[in-house]
């Protein structure tokens, strides 16, 4: 018993060091980041997403920077037949840059790196039915990245423990634009 206690601690304090060492885009300015986002590529060992990581579309995040350095995010999530839609609120924590959505279940959210104009490297340790995983998206304000922000994320998420067979680009779609909207 006292093992797996021991083991269970060392665990958390590896986690917690790891995270520590995520850093944020310095200076972060929310109103700049605001605006339409599309994900484009993703990295998670979320076992989740790994037996669907084949079957998902690009989706999209709208964020509006609200009071106290929070954000406001409305996502849209493209489906073989359907468009699931959530929104969140992600809540300052820290510095600028840095969330936790409990509503997501997501512990830690981290705004790696952006240009505001065009990419952004968003940072995600989460809890997904019962199970802790690291995520890392990359943002676009185009459904096509440019060449600096695929480099920006491909040299990111190996540095938080994610192979590259974790990752996936995902495919365009236009099921959220024209087949209407079904709550999640």
């Amino acid at each position: 018993m006292k093992s797996i206690l021991l083991g269970w601690v060392l665990a958390l304090l590896w986690v917690s060091v790891a995270q520590a060492e995520v850093l944020v885009q310095p200076d972060f300015d929310a109103k700049k980041f605001s605006g339409l986002w599309y994900v484009v590529s993703m990295a998670s060992d979320c076992k989740v997403f790994l037996g669907k990581k084949d079957h998902l579309l690009m989706s999209t995040s709208t964020v509006k920077a609200i009071t106290g350095g929070n954000l406001s995010v409305h996502m849209e999530f493209p489906r073989a037949d359907r468009c699931n839609q959530v929104d969140a609120e992600y809540l300052k924590v820290g510095s600028e840059g840095h969330f936790r959505v409990p509503a997501l279940g997501y512990l830690d959210v981290r705004i790696v790196d952006t240009d505001y104009s065009s990419f952004a490297v968003v940072y995600i340790y989460k809890e997904l039915e019962g199970a802790l995983s690291t995520m890392v998206q990359l943002y676009s304000r185009t459904q096509e990245a440019s060449p600096q922000a695929v480099k920006a994320f491909q040299d990111f998420y190996p540095t938080v423990g994610l192979p590259d067979d974790m990752m996936v680009t995902l495919p365009k779609s236009d099921v959220c634009s024209l087949r209407g909207t079904e709550a999640p």
